[in-house]
């Protein structure tokens, strides 16, 4: 064999006794063959509802067809019995009147910094989702707000039963707020017995004096959601409020977590506010 032939047929191998087939055409016609790629899938057609009860831990999908086959599961308020019904991952979809998610829970703490709207709109700037865009895959919401100005911790997930427990029982979370002159004593107390905002009673777990700090830095524990409210409280009382801070929420601080940084809660923490 010449070099030149050894050359061509280096790294190649042959079967003598089979014919090759051309390739891209049918061996008998010798025409090119008009092979259609497959479809690739789009999210955005949706999902089958029994894959998507499947993926959120109810059952299998065989399990979930019988469900949805006797009427137990809604999508969006309304009763579902079609086999193959495909969902999005933004339908309300309900197993026995509790709602379910196909995705994993995710619990994310933000050390919130000022300049951020505590919103998922797009079209509001700077927003607190751009903050913990990589944090996950799942679709995260944020527990309550915080003013654009306001900093501090502010609490992220996408398990409704653990976001109810702090829209219906509610959780302690504690400001440090910075008022535009020095608060009086008799205000002070006014707000411990509970103040009257907009003819309705606004209750706060504790309020103190920041400790070795001027009287117009106060200390906050409420259960409320929304930072308005303390606006609300303080202007009500004749003073503008020039800083607040989320100190604390339940169990958990701002220890070892940097301004404009995020971390998931850890299974410890997990379990402090199962106890709450």
């Amino acid at each position: 064999m010449s070099k030149q032939q050894d050359k061509k047929g280096k790294g190649k191998s042959f079967d003598k006794g089979k014919k090759s087939k051309p390739y891209g055409k049918d061996a008998r016609t010798q025409k090119p063959v008009n092979k259609t790629p497959n479809k690739p899938s789009n999210p955005s057609d949706g999902i089958r509802l029994n894959k998507y009860i499947s993926n959120s831990g109810i059952c299998s999908r065989r399990e979930a067809d019988m469900y949805i086959e006797v009427g137990s599961v809604s999508v969006n308020g309304k009763i579902i019995n079609e086999m193959g019904y495909k969902v999005k991952l933004s339908d309300e979809v309900k197993f026995d009147g509790r709602r379910i998610n196909p995705e994993p829970k995710s619990y994310v703490i933000l050390n919130k910094p000022k300049g951020f709207a505590t919103t998922t709109s797009d079209s509001k700037g700077n927003t607190v989702m751009d903050l913990v865009r990589n944090a996950t895959s799942a679709t995260i919401n944020p527990i309550g707000r915080l003013g654009r100005n306001a900093t501090g911790l502010l609490l992220f997930t996408n398990d409704d039963d653990f976001m109810q427990k702090f829209t219906r029982k509610g959780v302690s979370r504690l400001f440090h707020v910075e008022l535009d002159k020095n608060l009086k004593a008799e205000d002070l107390q006014k707000i411990k017995d509970g103040i009257k905002v907009d003819n309705k009673t606004v209750s706060v777990d504790e309020v103190s004096y920041v400790h070795n700090a001027p009287k117009k830095e106060i200390g906050l524990k409420i259960k409320h959601t929304g930072n308005s409210v303390i606006r609300n409280i303080f202007e009500h009382l004749g003073y503008d409020v020039v800083k607040v801070d989320c100190v604390t929420i339940g169990p958990l601080t701002k220890k070892d977590l940097p301004r404009g940084r995020w971390r998931h809660l850890t299974d410890q923490e997990m379990n402090t506010f199962s106890m709450l």
